[in-house]
């Protein structure tokens, strides 16, 4: 842990006994399983399973809940970027990680809102000023890089002329 944390944590029993809202557990040999403060999933590819020592285990995988919780952001792309720096600072032996089990929903509903808006022939720097959001945060929305809450998303549909609804999936 890096030396500005570990002055948050006045030792490491405190640190260890602490309860973090970000949940990891080790899946197999190689994959640890991470569920975020929002309740998204995302696959840490990391040895942690392999070590013999239990203590050694779980002191890992409390990094890991440390680090996931540290960084949580709506903001995923930001939010993995400083997961990866992160998790290599705090000596975390890991090779990678998911994009959390939400992008897929995240792209659709992103592109839904780029092809309304292109559609009425609204530039994204006006419907983001009439949204009253940052334009930029529009841009990861409609990339998808963005976890879009639900205030916001309805700010986006009311300026677009459209309603948040619950519609059953299609197959």
């Amino acid at each position: 842990m890096k030396k500005e944390d570990k002055e948050f944590f006045r030792s490491e029993k405190e640190f260890l006994a602490f309860e973090f809202k970000s949940k990891a557990r080790i899946i197999d040999d190689k994959m640890v399983e991470v569920i975020a403060p929002d309740g998204e999933v995302f696959s840490v590819l990391a040895s942690i399973g392999m070590y013999t020592n239990e203590e050694t285990r779980y002191y890992q995988l409390h990094l890991i809940e440390y680090v996931f919780d540290k960084n949580f952001s709506d903001d995923k792309e930001l939010m993995t970027q400083n997961i990866w720096k992160d998790l290599f600072l705090n000596g975390v032996s890991f090779m990678g990680m998911s994009s959390g089990d939400r992008q897929g929903e995240r792209t659709r509903i992103g592109n839904k809102i780029r092809q309304i808006r292109k559609d009425k022939k609204i530039e994204a720097k006006d419907l983001a000023k009439l949204a009253n959001i940052d334009a930029a945060n529009l841009s990861r929305i409609e990339q998808g890089k963005y976890s879009v809450g639900l205030d916001i998303l309805s700010k986006l549909a009311f300026v677009l002329g459209y309603h948040i609804d619950i519609v059953p999936n299609q197959k």
